[in-house]
């Protein structure tokens, strides 16, 4: 069978499955829609269902392919039989010219996306498929300890899985782009109902002519579908508040679930739909059911990661949830980063997501520069309730001020643009230039050239006309190192990598530098030979009269903004002679407990970092589990930490305890040889087999031109990435 019949196979199960799930909900709770809502609607409210069957499934290693077909096969069969007989009163005819102004505008762009989102999938974030493609290989849930990414919900990415086993990378593109198809039918259906056709067609061709809404639509991303179950969630809460029923409860509760098993930003949809809820009935009953529904949508994803992870909610609040495989500090510098881009001045802000495209990756189109005039819809019920939704669904946008994460409330900032504008020749001019603007060919005259954003029409590769491996070498250099890892290393390598790769086309274990504790301690053992400041070039030594102790001590006494404390190795003396450590000896740390063992492990290559800034109270303790007269205590640490400021406690069998040291001896510690080996040997022991080197990292050079002194040889290269094998 052609690639291209597989990728519309893979696709076309999954959304057949989706509507299938849909359906059977929507017939089994009696919910009458009028026939032109069943399709968007159902395939929204179907969603959630098939992400919970596909996460008992994945949860049990229960994904096979012939599995996946059985499912997809009764799902759509049983909801053909059991289809409703009686539907709901029809809508208001749209209007002609609104209908033609719609079909006009949205068929040539439906042509792009589905051309893009067929071609192959080289979109920059492509840890989604990434993680599909490794939970297919295990037929189910896996851990994934080294990949944050990996912690996040992922209630999208299940719909994914569904796909693989024949759909693979375009296929779940395709299934993406069918919650934007669906947001722009549902939008249009919402303003028929609502006696607002023209706002509702306008606010859909805004939503879906925009540059963004298309490039992530068309990708294996969740933003859009995030948008489209935000957007169906307020839909279905405006029908029962117009006409309360018990069942239309239950799939909001699923959708405001869904909403966080997308992605955690859209957390807030659980409590908006409880405060609609409430406020309309006035009873707890309701609330409650609303609450259960979306808690079974939540529960499993919070589940697994306390028990993969210890953290209900990794990658964040690990201070709150101390664990082995986030650390405090990369949580923090990721979301300053987060929140900031590197924009200089936030009233950039504006021009970046409108227009330029660049730093924020994407524009939502110059239209929305006239967001603002969408406050005058505050002047009627129905549009104080969508500027409602729009302004509590931009909120996390502040955490994270990629343009992307604009797309959860952008169907609603665009209906209430619409309904304040609500001339139809106003609203038609708008909606035809804003789809001229952000065609590829207008689109790419005025925005940055990096703008993330479709540029073409790639019908070729979209068919394999163009064979897939030449496209994506063409359009990747990722996709390149991607192969190039494959070729050259074992099914069961593991590879350090110093820079995400485009794991979505590897089946290796590549551990990126940034994307795990495990992950920075490599990168931290492998930069020390580089880094003059990370060698252990000083030595502090606590020097007192002899006591007999159980348990000593060394505590931060000053705060020291933005150092970390680091301990390469703590060492204690008794006459002189270093006691021989034993099993019996406890080592806590206090924070980052769980890389103690650092410290005490011989090595000038690894060190026990607090991995936060330092302050008074941190500490590093030796139980040694009998009492050991004792007469010195010394620390080798790095000299990357300025304002280090130290004391010494002894504590007693019988409880008391001793200021043995107040102030340590400060001295240069001699360094070892042979470095660059040591470091090598020490990413040997704990697994790693290759390193993946862009010419661009930190001392690339230096490998490429000792790789004798590292112990490593280079075994292939492409474009700016070298692999080495660790020998």
């Amino acid at each position: 069978m052609p690639a291209a019949l597989y990728v519309l196979l893979g696709a076309g199960l999954t959304i057949g499955a989706i509507l299938g799930c849909g359906s059977l909900l929507l017939s089994a709770l009696r919910i009458r829609l009028a026939p032109e809502e069943r399709l968007p609607l159902g395939f929204l409210c179907g969603a959630p269902v098939l992400s919970g069957i596909v996460f008992a499934l994945a949860a049990g290693r229960l994904v096979h392919k012939g599995v996946v077909v059985a499912l997809a096969l009764v799902l759509i069969a049983a909801a053909w039989r059991l289809r409703p007989r009686v539907a709901g009163d029809a809508l208001p005819p749209l209007p002609r010219g609104a209908r033609w102004t719609f079909v006009f505008l949205f068929a040539p762009f439906l042509f792009l996306y589905v051309a893009n989102a067929m071609a192959p999938e080289w979109s920059p974030d492509s840890y989604h498929l990434g993680l599909v493609s490794r939970y297919y290989r295990a037929h189910g849930l896996v851990p994934v300890t080294t990949n944050m990414y990996g912690s996040l919900s992922q209630g999208v990415e299940l719909l994914f899985l569904f796909n693989w086993p024949f759909g693979k990378h375009s296929g779940a593109a395709l299934v993406h782009l069918a919650f934007l198809v669906a947001l722009a039918f549902a939008m249009v259906r919402y303003g028929q109902r609502t006696g607002h056709a023209w706002p509702g067609v306008a606010a859909a061709i805004f939503v879906f002519a925009s540059p963004v809404a298309g490039a992530d639509g068309a990708a294996a991303y969740n933003d859009v579908a995030l948008a489209a179950t935000l957007f169906a969630l307020f839909s279905l809460l405006e029908r029962w508040r117009a006409a309360p029923q018990s069942g239309l409860l239950i799939p909001v509760g699923l959708l405001a679930g869904f909403g966080y098993a997308i992605k955690y930003t859209a957390f807030l949809a659980v409590p908006y739909a409880l405060a609609v809820v409430l406020w309309k009935a006035r009873k707890l009953k309701p609330a409650i059911l609303v609450a259960a529904c979306a808690a079974v949508m939540i529960a499993p994803w919070m589940i697994k990661n306390w028990a993969t992870l210890g953290n209900p909610v990794s990658p964040f609040l690990n201070a709150v949830f101390p664990n082995p495989f986030v650390h405090v500090s990369f949580e923090r510098e990721w979301s300053t980063f987060l929140r900031s881009y590197g924009v200089e001045d936030r009233r950039q802000i504006p021009l970046e997501a409108t227009v330029r495209g660049q730093k924020l990756g994407g524009l939502v189109g110059p239209l929305f520069l006239l967001a603002p005039l969408a406050l005058l819809a505050v002047r009627s019920a129905p549009g104080r309730r969508v500027l409602a939704a729009a302004l509590l669904f931009t909120l996390p946008y502040a955490g994270n001020i990629g343009t992307r994460f604009l797309l959860p409330s952008l169907p609603f900032w665009s209906l209430a643009l619409a309904l304040a504008l609500a001339w139809r020749p106003l609203l038609a001019a708008l909606a035809a230039a804003h789809a001229v603007l952000s065609w590829p060919h207008v689109l790419n005259r005025y925005c940055d050239p990096y703008a993330w954003r479709l540029a073409e029409v790639p019908w070729k590769a979209a068919l394999r006309l163009t064979p897939e491996d030449r496209w994506l070498r063409e359009k990747s250099q990722g996709y390149s190192i991607a192969r190039m890892i494959e070729a050259h290393t074992p099914a069961d390598a593991r590879i350090f990598s110093f820079s995400p790769l485009m794991e979505a086309y590897s089946t290796r274990d590549i551990i990126a530098g940034y994307q795990g504790a495990e992950n920075q301690v490599l990168r931290d053992i492998l930069l020390t030979p580089l880094i003059d400041g990370f060698w252990p070039k000083r030595r502090y030594t606590f020097a007192f009269p002899a006591v007999s102790v159980r348990r000593i001590e060394v505590v931060q006494t000053e705060r020291a903004d933005p150092d970390f404390w680091n301990v390469t190795e703590l060492r204690v003396y008794s006459g002189g002679q270093e006691l021989e450590r034993r099993a019996e000896w406890r080592l806590r740390a206090t924070p980052n407990p769980f890389e103690v063992q650092m410290a005490f492990d011989n090595s000038p290559v690894t060190r026990w970092r607090s991995w936060q800034t330092i302050e008074p109270g941190m500490r590093v303790e030796v139980d040694f589990g009998r009492d050991e007269t004792i007469d010195a205590v010394s620390l080798e640490m790095s000299d990357d930490q300025h304002k280090v400021r130290m004391r010494l406690n002894g504590h007693t069998s019988d409880g008391r305890t001793l200021s043995l040291a107040g102030k340590p001896r400060e001295e240069s510690n001699p360094l070892p040889y042979r470095l660059r080996r040591a470091a090598v040997e020490e990413l040997k022991l704990r697994g790693i087999g290759y390193i993946l080197v862009d010419d661009a990292d930190h001392g690339a050079a230096d490998f490429r031109e000792k790789p004798a002194a590292w112990g490593i040889t280079e075994v292939a290269s492409t474009y700016t990435g070298r692999l080495y094998k660790l020998d």
